[in-house]
């Protein structure tokens, strides 16, 4: 168990999971290169010892891989899991009372101790400016903390067993933010904080928030779990950290007695300013939008403080291994939360939140003579109400029916349904509601739609392993190419407005139903680039689901409507990039070029292929 963020790191370089990174490096892009590279070629974690502008060191790539996040939790994983376990399903305490005395006393163990005093002893007094002020990518607004855990408790029931701790995106500088006296928050209203804020704004109070930075892991992933109702982030972090939450207050605000940075600061009434630009986790940066503003109170540091930082960008990325870990510690808690539920995937090569493979049961048609989407349907909307879950774009659904089923078998998953899917039956759109706000495929911000593929039942058709012949026949449509069984991306003309496109689809659509029904290819994508889009299974996951919006960008050959209800004999997406849509992330070549004199013979990442 780590007391402190450099106990950690200390443990992770004596096992050969950690390199120290000598040479000065630039905030400025540089070491965010360096991270995506390392973490690229599954590297170890990184200490930055001489960071530009700053007297304090930096670390990242902490949770790199499973391996090495595991490694760091190695002592309390199985407690952890087993009080997960107990939540999710408390008649197993009922059942076996004394074999579970040991979860009971680690979970009671674990709660939040509050210590004497003020401050931790030795606390420094800084400024914002101090910090390792990192921009990761070149249109960024400014710098931005990628690790923090922001506090706050409830204006209504003070305290910290009604506190949350999220994981919410700061930015330091930059825009219109007063160095040093303001810094901006970037999190959605439904969010614990936004509930908190909330509160305080009917109340006419400004909330107060701590920023805690670095202190052991396992405060940074609490930060980012999805636990179960009841349970405190706090109370999860010292159960996961084998040591309890120290903390004290200081006029006011909650200190974190173990972490390496405290920022405080109040959150007033209507004030926000313009957040933004963020290359974020969907592989395209977040746009400038209002977000609230924070006036800082006071910022404190510990001597000889580490700041932890991760990069997010096109998956995978380090967070793609935060989610692996997270899987690992919540098990089966989501089959408890929904009943009928036996597997639930978020496809991280689509960014997560757009993109979800569920395994349902079907139990509601046993003696039916057509086998159909019925209980499935009902598991769907449970789906899509459902946390994070809820942001989802494309929910692709199913139950096991005389075969195994693993929606991480991605290719076979998809394939499975694409050849049971019944066109005219089995697609289900939700109009006019809320995606993530970091996705710009919708209408507006936070505005979009959402589309269930449930499909159920036997086989209906051959999905087809080559080009149809008739799709290398249109005009105006070009560089035909199959993507997987049953999906082939066509290329066309860069895109203009959805006037255009809705013509250019009609005519595309009719053009196919001439060449005769096409059975055997049920999704068409249409795109910039085919040869791109068919390249690798992640750029097709990536390309499609990032950049379409389902009620605007689905479109059938021969479809019609029947009693409400959307049909086609084949589908096509239009997953070309919509003028309002963000830009993707793309590296600054010159910095790419700079870094390199890391990687040589003799320098401190010389031992690693890139």
């Amino acid at each position: 168990m780590y007391r402190h963020l450099e106990d950690c790191i200390i443990d992770l370089e004596k096992h050969g999971h950690l390199i120290r990174i000598n040479e000065e490096v630039d905030p400025y892009l540089e070491m965010a290169a360096i991270h995506m590279k390392v973490y690229a070629a599954g590297g170890p974690a990184l200490l930055f010892e001489n960071v530009k502008g700053s007297k304090f060191r930096a670390v990242s790539n902490l949770f790199g891989t499973l391996e090495r996040s595991k490694f760091i939790f190695r002592s309390t994983l199985d407690a952890v899991q087993n009080v997960m376990a107990l939540r999710n399903d408390p008649t197993k305490a009922l059942k076996n009372p004394f074999k579970h005395i040991s979860t009971g006393l680690a979970a009671w163990k674990a709660l939040p101790m509050k210590k004497s005093g003020s401050l931790p002893a030795a606390a420094q007094e800084i400024s914002i400016a101090d910090l390792p002020l990192i921009q990761h990518w070149p249109m960024d607004g400014g710098a931005f903390i990628t690790l923090p855990q922001v506090y706050s408790e409830d204006p209504e029931k003070p305290g910290i067993m009604n506190s949350n701790l999220g994981m919410y995106r700061i930015q330091l500088s930059g825009n219109d933010y007063e160095m040093n006296q303001e810094i901006g928050l970037h999190y959605q209203i439904h969010r614990g904080i936004g509930v908190h804020q909330d509160k305080a704004i009917k109340q006419g109070k400004p909330l107060k928030v701590s920023c805690f930075v670095g202190g052991p892991p396992a405060h940074t992933l609490s930060a980012v779990m999805p636990l179960p109702e009841g349970m405190s982030e706090l109370t999860f972090a010292g159960l996961l950290g084998g040591r309890r939450f120290r903390h004290s207050y200081m006029d006011g605000f909650c200190i974190s007695n173990d972490a390496d940075f405290v920022i405080t600061g109040e959150i007033h009434p209507g004030e926000t300013k313009p957040e933004g630009p963020f290359g974020d986790h969907l592989g395209y940066y977040s746009l400038t939008h209002p977000f609230p503003v924070m006036k800082v109170h006071k910022v404190y540091a510990k001597p000889n403080a580490i700041w932890p930082f991760t990069v997010v960008g096109r998956p995978p990325q380090e967070d793609t291994s935060f989610g692996e870990l997270i899987h690992e510690l919540t098990g089966d808690s989501l089959k408890k939360e929904i009943p009928g539920v036996k597997e639930v995937h978020a496809v991280d090569a689509a960014g997560v939140h757009p993109l979800l493979f569920a395994i349902g049961s079907e139990r509601y048609t046993p003696y039916q003579p057509v086998k159909q989407p019925t209980e499935i349907l009902t598991i769907a909307n449970r789906i899509l109400g459902t946390g994070q879950l809820s942001l989802a774009k494309y929910l692709f659904i199913t139950a096991e029916d005389k075969q195994p089923l693993d929606t991480h078998d991605e290719v076979g998953f998809l394939t499975y349904i694409l050849a049971r899917i019944d066109l005219q039956r089995d697609i289900h759109f939700q109009t006019n509601t809320t995606i993530d706000t970091l996705d710009y495929s919708g209408t507006g911000l936070n505005q979009g739609s959402k589309v269930v593929f449930a499909a159920y039942g036997d086989v209906l058709r051959e999905l087809c392993t080559e080009v149809p012949e008739g799709l290398n026949e249109l005009r105006g449509f070009e560089n035909a190419r199959l993507v997987m069984p049953g999906v082939v991306a066509i290329q066309g003309a860069a895109f203009t407005s959805y006037t255009e496109a809705q013509e250019e689809l009609q005519g595309l659509s009719e053009a196919i139903h001439t060449k005769g029904v096409l059975t055997a290819c049920p999704m068409i994508i249409l795109c910039d680039d085919s040869s791109f889009m068919s390249a690798t299974i992640p750029n097709f996951f990536w390309a499609t689901f990032t950049r379409s919006n389902p009620a605007n960008d689905i479109y059938g050959v021969n479809s019609y409507y029947a009693h409400k209800h959307w049909a086609c004999d084949n589908l096509i997406i239009d997953a070309r990039i919509k003028p309002h849509q963000a830009p993707p992330l793309i590296p600054d070549p010159t910095v790419e070029k700079k870094i390199e004199r890391l990687f040589v013979s003799g320098a401190s990442l010389g031992g690693i292929k890139i």
